[in-house]
C-alpha cells in the first residue's frame, strides 16, 4: 500500500465515522422530540387558578397598597402626556428635535400646567389625555424664573378632570408622596417616595434668580416626568415636579418638584396675561459689592427714584495732554446708595431682593434699608408694576 492509498482510506473513515455520529445524534433527538411531542398530546395541561373572589383579593390589600390605588384612581385622569416638535436649521438643512414631558388639567376650559422647559423653543405641541385622544396646544402664558407654562387645549368637557392643589406650606419631611408622569415615553406611570427636605433652591433660567422653597423627594423622577404633578395621601397637588440630580441623566433617588404655594400664586396670572405682574421697584441694574448691592442706575421717574434714591452721578472732568485739554465724562459711585436690606430683612444678592419684592404686589409699600456715607436709614417706596 503506497502512501497516497493510506492517506484516502485514513480520510475515508474519519468521514464515515462523523457521519456516523451525526445520524446517531439526529435519531436520539428525533426520538425525544417525538417522545416530548406525544406527551404533550397525551398529558392533559392543568394550572392552578385562584380561588379568592374579588372581594376577598381586594379585601386583601394592605393599607399602605389601598392608599396607593386610591390616590392612583383619584388622579391618574388628570394627567396629560406632552409632546414637542422643533424644528433648527443645522448647516443648511432643517433639523427637527422631538421632547416629551408631563401635565396637569387646571379646568374645564383645557387650561395644562406643565414646565417651561418642556415646551420651551416648541414649535408644535401636543397633549394626549388618559383616555389616549390627542389634542394641539397653544402657549397661552409662561414665566421663565419659577419654570412654568399653561398650556390650552379644545378638548370636551367630560374628557378634562382638574387636579385639586392642596397647601405646600403644611409638607412635613418624611411624609409620603406621589408623582404621577411619562418617563421615558411611559404614560401614566406612578412612583412613590417621601418627602426628602424642604426649602431647597434651585438654579432658575431667568438670569440672576433662584426658585425658592423647592421641595425634595427621593419618589423615582425620570426624564418625561417634568411638569408631572407631585401629590400628596390626600390626592392633592403639593408641587410640580421639575428636575432631578444625577450625573447619567437616570434617577437617582433625588427629584426636585416646584411647591404648590408658588404655582398657585402664578397660575392665575398667566391664563389672564400671559406673564406674572411682578412689582417694580424701579431699579434697573446694581452691582454686587461688599458693602451691599450697589445701586449703578435707577429707572428714570420709577419708584426709587421718587423716593430719592441715587445712583452714580455722571461728571465732566477735564485732562491734559500736552498743550491740549480733553474734557470726558464718568461715573462718580460715591454719590450711590447700597441696599442692604428690605422690610427688615438682610439683603446680599440680587435674587434675595427679588425674591422678596416678588411676594408682595403692585401698589405696596416697602421699608428699603440703604447705606449712604456709611450710615444706614429707611426709605420708604410704593412699588410700581412692572410691564
Amino acid at each position: 500500500m503506497n502512501k497516497s492509498t493510506l492517506i484516502f482510506c485514513c480520510f475515508t473513515a474519519v468521514a464515515a465515522s462523523l457521519v456516523t455520529s451525526i445520524f446517531l445524534e439526529r435519531l436520539h433527538f428525533d426520538t425525544f422530540l417525538g417522545a416530548s411531542q406525544n406527551a404533550r398530546r397525551s398529558t392533559p395541561v392543568h394550572l392552578a387558578h385562584t380561588k379568592i373572589d374579588n372581594a376577598a383579593y381586594l379585601k386583601g390589600f394592605t393599607p399602605e397598597e389601598q392608599l396607593n390605588i386610591q390616590v392612583y384612581d383619584q388622579t391618574s385622569r388628570s394627567v396629560v402626556y406632552i409632546n414637542t416638535e422643533s424644528r433648527r436649521e443645522f448647516f443648511f438643512r432643517e433639523a427637527v428635535a422631538q421632547g416629551e414631558g408631563s401635565g396637569s388639567i387646571l379646568d374645564k376650559d383645557g387650561h395644562i400646567l406643565t414646565n417651561f422647559h418642556v415646551v420651551n423653543g416648541a414649535n408644535a405641541v401636543q397633549v394626549t389625555l388618559f383616555n389616549g385622544n390627542s389634542y394641539s396646544a397653544t402657549l397661552v402664558g409662561a414665566d421663565v424664573a419659577n419654570d412654568c407654562a399653561i398650556l390650552k387645549i379644545n378638548a370636551p368637557e367630560d374628557e378634562l378632570f382638574p387636579v385639586c392643589f392642596g397647601d405646600s406650606s403644611r409638607l412635613k419631611v418624611g411624609q409620603k408622596v406621589y408623582a404621577i408622569g411619562n418617563p421615558f415615553g411611559l404614560e401614566l406611570t406612578l412612583s412613590t417616595g417621601i418627602v426628602s427636605s424642604l426649602n431647597r433652591s434651585l438654579p432658575s433660567q431667568a438670569r440672576f434668580r433662584m426658585i425658592r422653597q423647592v421641595i425634595q423627594i427621593d419618589a423615582s423622577i425620570n426624564p418625561g416626568n417634568s411638569g408631572g404633578p407631585l401629590l400628596d395621601s390626600h390626592g392633592e397637588v403639593i408641587g410640580m415636579n421639575v428636575a432631578i440630580a444625577s450625573r447619567s441623566g437616570d434617577s437617582a433617588g433625588v427629584g426636585f418638584a416646584i411647591p404648590a404655594n408658588t404655582l398657585t400664586r402664578i397660575i392665575p396670572q398667566l391664563i389672564q396675561h400671559g406673564k406674572v405682574l411682578r412689582p417694580n421697584l424701579g431699579i434697573e441694574q446694581v452691582t454686587h459689592t461688599d458693602s451691599g448691592l450697589l445701586i449703578t442706575r435707577l429707572q428714570p421717574g420709577g419708584p426709587a427714584e421718587k423716593a430719592g434714591l441715587s445712583s452714580p452721578k455722571v461728571v465732566t472732568k477735564k485732562r491734559q495732554q500736552g498743550p491740549y485739554v480733553y474734557e470726558y465724562q464718568t461715573l462718580d459711585r460715591a454719590t450711590a446708595d447700597f441696599i442692604v436690606g428690605i422690610n427688615g430683612q438682610d439683603v446680599k444678592t440680587v435674587d434675595d431682593l427679588l425674591t422678596i419684592i416678588e411676594t408682595l404686589s403692585p401698589g405696596d409699600t416697602v421699608q428699603l434699608v440703604i447705606m449712604r456715607n456709611k450710615k444706614t436709614f429707611n426709605v420708604p417706596i410704593i412699588l410700581g408694576e412692572s410691564e
